[in-house]
């Protein structure tokens, strides 16, 4: 083991146990061509305390919007007038503006690998409540932030998918071994390997050599 393997080994034996910290709301773009579908869905977010910035009726003023506002997430339904929230998503996930939570009616469950294949981070199918917005929501916003950030490190497709195994299985010890949530896991990797000045994938496979 080499010796800076050995240093980050010893650091992940020290992790501390997570503690809550207050975050900034998030701000989240609302895309429903259905107005009472969206006031309602607009009302939850606002009282599980997200920060709606924008409301569109249809795909085109979805991509308009989140160009502008630069969002952290949005949220769409799949059938759309015009440009449809398939189209509006791949849009919106190619140029790497926000995370894309679809909203599909239950009938459209077939849609949900298209939602995938256009980008979307997660799903929700109507009628949602409260207690399946938030998951939702929190999932879409790891995923991408993950994404993004091996991105940033990795360019070659090859190499990402490595490293994205790799920490995928830290991640796991970490989440049991340390009872950290998963995105505590991941961010505490991102930031040992901005620390060390070395790579996720290296942090990842010294976490998996001491708990693995």
């Amino acid at each position: 083991m080499s010796q800076q393997a050995a240093e980050i080994v010893a650091e992940v034996d020290t992790v501390p146990e997570p503690q809550e910290t207050p975050r900034e709301a998030l701000r989240v773009l609302v895309a429903e061509d259905e107005a009472l579908i969206r006031m309602d869905l607009v009302e939850m977010l606002r009282e599980e305390g997200y920060d709606v910035v924008g409301e569109a009726g249809d795909g085109a003023q979805a991509i308009e919007m989140a160009r502008s506002l630069r969002p952290g997430l949005v949220m769409m339904d799949i059938k759309m007038p015009g440009t449809d929230g398939l189209e509006a998503a791949s849009t919106i996930a190619r140029e790497r503006i926000a995370p894309v939570v679809m909203l599909t009616a239950f009938s459209q469950r077939e849609l949900v690998e298209s939602a995938r294949d256009a980008g979307a981070m997660a799903y929700l199918v109507k009628p949602f409540t409260k207690t399946d917005v938030v998951p939702a929501i929190e999932v879409a916003a790891s995923r991408f932030a993950e994404v993004s950030a091996l991105e940033n490190e990795v360019a070659e497709l090859t190499e990402r998918l490595e490293t994205r195994k790799a920490v995928e299985r830290a991640k796991g010890l970490l989440m049991s071994k340390k009872k950290m949530t998963e995105p505590d896991a991941f961010r505490w990797i991102q930031r040992t390997a901005m620390d060390r000045r070395t790579t996720m994938k290296a942090v990842a496979d010294a976490v998996v050599e001491t708990f693995g």
